[in-house]
C-alpha cells in the first residue's frame, strides 16, 4: 500500500460534498481574520485562522490510480525539492519516513493540497461532518465554535478561490510516534464576508489578494489509519 494521504477518506468526502464541490468557489483565508475581531479568544491557539471561504470546483484525491513508482527514490534526493540536505526538515523527513515506510513526498504535498481546498470549504459551508473527520478534535472544536459564533451573526462568505501558487515544507519532526509537518501554502483568491443585510463587512467582492497560510499535519505512525488530520492553522502576516 503506497502513501495516500486521506486516501480513506477521498470516497467519503466525494460522496458528502458532492453537492458543495460540484459548484465550487473555493478557497482559503485572505490575510485578514473575520472572527479575530468578532470571536473572543479568535480559533484557539492550535486553529489561529481557519480559512472562511465558499469553493466551487472538485479537486481529486491522490489515491490508488496514481500510478506506481518503479524505483524507489535516491536517499540523496529524495526529499527535493521540499527541503535541502543537511536541513532539519530534511533531518525530519528522513525521521518520518524511517517510522513509516510507507510514506512519499509527492502523495503528502498533493493530499495536503486537496486537504487545505476541502477544510476550507467545510469551513465556508457550515460542513460540521466533513470537518470532523479532517480536523484533530481540540481543533474541531475551534472550528465548531467560530462557526456557531458566524451562524449567530448571522453572516455570509462568498470566496472564488484562484490558485495555490506554491506549498513549502516550514518544519517536520517526529515527535515519538506523531509525525508532524508544517506546510506553507501562498494562494490567490477572493473573499467578502457579508452581514445580514448583505452588505460587505470584511473583505472585497472584487479583489484578488495573496494569502499566506502555514497549517500543520500529523499523524501516528503507529496506527493503521493513513490519514493525516490537521492540528494547527495560523496565517503569515
Amino acid at each position: 500500500m503506497t502513501t495516500i494521504i486521506f486516501a480513506l477518506l477521498a470516497a467519503f468526502v466525494v460522496w458528502k460534498l458532492r453537492s458543495v464541490l460540484g459548484t465550487r468557489s473555493g478557497s482559503e483565508k485572505p490575510p485578514f481574520n473575520p472572527f479575530a475581531r468578532r470571536a473572543p479568544g479568535g480559533l484557539g491557539p492550535r486553529a489561529g485562522d481557519p480559512a472562511r471561504d465558499s469553493v466551487n470546483r472538485v479537486i481529486p484525491l491522490p489515491g490508488a490510480a496514481e500510478p506506481p513508482v518503479a524505483v524507489a527514490p535516491n536517499k540523496d534526493d529524495r526529499w527535493k525539492p521540499y527541503a535541502e540536505p543537511g536541513s532539519k526538515v530534511w533531518a525530519g523527513l528522513d525521521s518520518i519516513a524511517a517510522a513509516d515506510s510507507n510514506f512519499a513526498i509527492g502523495p503528502f504535498v498533493g493530499g495536503a493540497k486537496s486537504a487545505y481546498e476541502m477544510i476550507v470549504t467545510a469551513f465556508a459551508e457550515g460542513n460540521r461532518e466533513v470537518l470532523r473527520n479532517l480536523l484533530n478534535p481540540s481543533v474541531f472544536e475551534s472550528f465548531d465554535s467560530a462557526l456557531t459564533e458566524r451562524e449567530k451573526r448571522g453572516e455570509k462568505i462568498t470566496t472564488t478561490f484562484v490558485s495555490i501558487d506554491n506549498v513549502a515544507i516550514e518544519e517536520a519532526a517526529l515527535a515519538a510516534k506523531t509525525a508532524e509537518i508544517k506546510l506553507h501554502f501562498t494562494s490567490q483568491m477572493i473573499t467578502a464576508t457579508r452581514d445580514q443585510s448583505g452588505k460587505v463587512i470584511d473583505g472585497s467582492a472584487d479583489r484578488v489578494v495573496q494569502v499566506d497560510d502555514s497549517w500543520t499535519f500529523v499523524r501516528d505512525t503507529s496506527s493503521r489509519d493513513p490519514n493525516w488530520k490537521l492540528a494547527a492553522t495560523e496565517t503569515a502576516r
